[in-house]
């Protein structure tokens, strides 16, 4: 019987790092998306402006947002599907700790942005700045 070694805590880092990736991809957008409405109405604004700026990040339409909502597209499968605004790569700043522009992982990345544009929204900043305008 081979005995395995003990996992280095790198080793263990990366693989929760790992498992939580795959448990973000296989989130629905439908089960965050309520989350980002309180989010931002406690700030003030509306969930239009919210669906504005998804929709924007997104290339969707409002009729294919709410598609995605009802029948809880996944945030892997959504973003396989859409197309990313060209502009997304002026999105810039730090969200969970970690500077969006830098994340290497394609799909991180994306689903950053998204958190990103969404934190820029519930602070205030005017919408021509979010949408990078």
């Amino acid at each position: 019987m081979r005995t395995r070694a003990p996992k280095t805590d790198a080793e263990k880092s990366a693989a929760r790092q790992a498992a939580n990736m795959a448990r973000l991809a296989r989130m629905p957008l439908a089960s965050v998306y309520p989350h980002y409405v309180t989010k931002v109405e406690k700030k003030g604004r509306t969930r239009a402006e919210l669906d504005e700026v998804i929709t924007w990040l997104t290339g969707l339409d409002d009729a294919q947002l709410r598609r995605h909502l009802d029948v809880e597209t996944s945030f892997e499968e959504l973003f396989e599907q859409v197309t990313i605004n060209p502009s997304a790569s002026l999105i810039t700043g730090v969200v969970c700790g970690v500077r969006v522009e830098d994340i290497e992982d394609p799909f991180m990345q994306k689903l950053r942005y998204l958190d990103k544009l969404v934190d820029e929204l519930a602070k205030g900043k005017a919408m021509d700045k979010i949408l990078r305008a």
